[in-house]
């Protein structure tokens, strides 16, 4: 999975490549843990992302919750395969996504 930050002052976008999984959750967990100090507005960029596993969702599910406690996380360029996963998981009713 390739992982891509863009900052502009307290937001910061988070462009996600590949496949979100067991083996590759945790590089994007210690991505976020290190990029978040000082973030109030997240955008987590979905569009190249080809699948999710329970342990992405996870991470997702942990940072929303970090950044509703200090501002707030959108998920953008949702594609048909994970919208569909968001769907059958009820995160789509607990994420924020555009």
């Amino acid at each position: 999975m390739k992982i891509t930050t863009s900052q502009n002052g307290t937001s910061l976008t988070v462009a996600l490549e590949g496949r979100l999984d067991t083996t590759t959750s945790p590089e994007l967990e210690a991505k976020l843990s290190e990029s978040l100090s000082g973030i109030t507005d997240l955008t987590i960029d979905l569009g190249s992302l080809e699948y999710i596993s329970s342990a992405g969702l996870r991470v997702l599910l942990a940072t929303h919750k970090k950044m509703m406690a200090k501002g707030k996380m959108t998920v953008v360029n949702v594609n048909d395969t994970v919208s569909e996963i968001f769907s059958i998981t009820g995160f789509s009713g607990i994420l924020n996504i555009e």
